[in-house]
């Protein structure tokens, strides 16, 4: 990246010295700096109110932060916002911020904000396959829209054409989805398992049966856990290798082939790290002061072979840049300056300012809330069980408990009650603050997939009727029938297709609450029937479980269980 000599206030990509590199005829070179600076601002200020505007879509970027800072399998795609962000500045600075925006932006942002607001109202569920479902919209669209909307909106399509790459990236906020795990990441960590082991025999250590364990004394070993099998160096190495490829221009085969390799590199050096560290792992066996500091010595280990690759890597990128044929040719240089139309820019700004002032009145507005919410549950007791009538209709309440996560958040509010004639006990369970939230996901991350999934329906008391996602599982131990619904204020209901392939799991959402936001929070219900005959046939058994619920439910009011815990402002 260089300025050319004459026109110093207008950076230019340098593609050689030439006419084309100087100002065109009849600009003078005052009147283009005084043109640059003021782009210049509009465009700094863009930025900042696109940052600000980030408040509109603030659950997104919460849930997002949370699986950066919690999922160290997922921690890379923290840095992906900010590199494309860079890479569209870039391209941006090559157009000399051109501002010739499209209003097209402005409807993929209120689509986009929208969704967003749907979201949180609503259960919006898309079933692949059992166990690969997808909350809509995906987060990774969220950001990949917002950004593609914002760079429409002052950039035009010229910048959108440009910049392709860093929108497209941001799709990879999420680096590595739920699917990948179970299809690729859990057999790789049988894979380096079995290479580790290997060598370990090879070099004559006995071990114990343990497939994930390498146990060298019954108390001193080594556990191949997920993170073990290389996914992070390899997707680290991949994103290297991607945002090289396009910073350098690589044509696409190099592109491709390079991708490819740094993938590969980060595999082979992660199976090198598990030999190495089985060879230390012998070492410490006589070396008892060795022991306690395995841990460090796999982070040592692990980030010397890194730098190594990451050597290589570059090593394989700069012989690639001075090859020829390898590198695309340049778009040119930039051209003059466009005239700044304040007729089309202002409203832009105007438009993305009230963006941001909307979003951040809400975050500001949730936050008082959150902390109102937090400062009344620390003057109760953390430990309370949930509101429930002691008896609906001829079922009498057994025993209720709470269901926490195991860092300590409570989930559910349960709740079990059995018939008076003796009979199929049901489980109603509350969750004051899962909001918008179905089952369907959590027993996917488990890796428990239905046997049967359609929408229910049931006439509760007053002959109301209530739609419900039902579910029905066999854990070898128990069949089971699940059925959830949502409820907004007094009115509940969810649906589902019948297919447990390329289904659709849904909620009616409050019109007032999706436009207003109105803080009345979704409650999820949850009932569960169960039996232990797991030798009864699958049919047989749901039906006698959804006859049980359907009876149940007929003496159950809904707005009675769920007032409790609405969220009013």
């Amino acid at each position: 990246m260089s300025t050319s000599p004459v026109a110093d206030s207008v950076p230019v990509l340098q593609t050689g010295a030439g006419p084309s590199d100087l100002p065109p005829k009849g600009v003078q070179k005052g009147a283009l700096s005084g043109v640059f600076s003021s782009t210049q601002a509009f465009a700094l200020a863009a930025v900042l109110l696109a940052a600000i505007g980030l408040t509109s879509i603030w659950s997104t970027v919460l849930y997002l932060w949370a699986l950066w800072t919690t999922d160290a399998l997922k921690s890379i795609g923290m840095v992906i916002p900010v590199v494309s962000a860079a890479l569209i500045l870039r391209a941006w600075r090559n157009l000399n911020y051109e501002m010739q925006g499209s209003w097209w932006g402005a409807i993929i942002l209120a689509v986009t904000i929208f969704a967003v607001h749907l979201r949180e109202q609503a259960v919006l569920l898309f079933i692949l396959t059992p166990a690969w479902n997808i909350y809509l919209p995906p987060y990774s669209l969220v950001a990949f829209s917002y950004t593609a909307g914002v760079v429409l909106l002052f950039g035009g399509t010229r910048l959108f054409r440009a910049a392709l790459f860093p929108i497209v990236l941001m799709w990879f906020v999420n680096p590595i989805p739920h699917v990948f795990n179970v299809f690729v990441d859990l057999p790789l960590q049988r894979v380096s398992a079995h290479v580790a082991r290997t060598f370990a025999i090879a070099l004559g250590q006995p071990l114990s049966p343990d497939q994930m364990r390498l146990m060298f004394t019954p108390d001193f070993g080594m556990f191949i856990a997920p993170g073990c099998n290389g996914i992070r160096g390899a997707v680290t190495m991949g994103f290297i290798a991607l945002i090289a490829g396009y910073i350098y221009r690589f044509r696409w085969y190099a592109h491709a082939a390079v991708v490819a390799g740094a993938i590969l590199l980060g595999y082979v050096f992660n199976f090198v790290r598990l030999c190495i560290l089985v060879l230390y792992y012998i070492v410490a066996l006589h070396i008892p002061w060795l022991r306690s500091r395995a841990e460090m010595g796999d982070y040592i280990i692990g980030a010397v072979l890194f730098l190594v690759a990451t050597i290589l890597l570059f090593s394989v990128i700069s012989r690639l840049r001075a090859a020829p044929g390898q590198l695309r040719d340049s778009n040119g240089p930039a051209s003059a300056t466009a005239p700044v139309s304040s007729a089309s820019l202002y409203p832009r700004f105007a438009l993305l300012l009230v963006i941001a002032i909307l979003g951040s009145y809400s975050v500001a507005r949730a936050s008082v809330r959150n902390r109102q919410a937090a400062a009344s549950l620390a003057n109760t007791d953390q430990h309370a069980l949930g509101v429930f009538p002691q008896q609906i209709g001829s079922y009498t309440l057994v025993r209720s408990w709470n269901e926490n996560l195991i860092t300590g958040p409570l989930i559910f509010h349960w709740a079990e009650y059995a018939p008076a004639g003796g009979g199929t006990h049901i489980s109603l369970g509350v969750s004051p603050v899962l909001g918008s939230h179905d089952t369907l996901i959590c027993h996917s991350a488990r890796g428990e997939d239905p046997l049967w999934h359609d929408q229910l329906t049931f006439l509760t008391e007053g002959q109301r009727k209530i739609s419900f996602s039902g579910s029905f599982y066999n854990d070898g131990a128990t069949q089971f029938l699940e059925a959830t619904t949502l409820c907004h204020g007094t009115v509940c209901g969810e649906y589902s297709s019948p297919s447990t392939h390329f289904g659709f799991v849904y909620s009616k959402p409050d019109p007032n609450a999706v436009f207003s936001q109105d803080p009345i929070r979704p409650i999820p219900i949850l009932l569960r029937a169960e039996t232990i005959e797991t030798t009864m046939p699958a049919d047989a058994a749901r039906e006698q479980m959804t006859t049980a619920v359907r009876a149940f439910l007929s003496a159950a009011n809904l707005n009675t269980l769920t007032q409790p815990y609405r969220r009013s402002s």
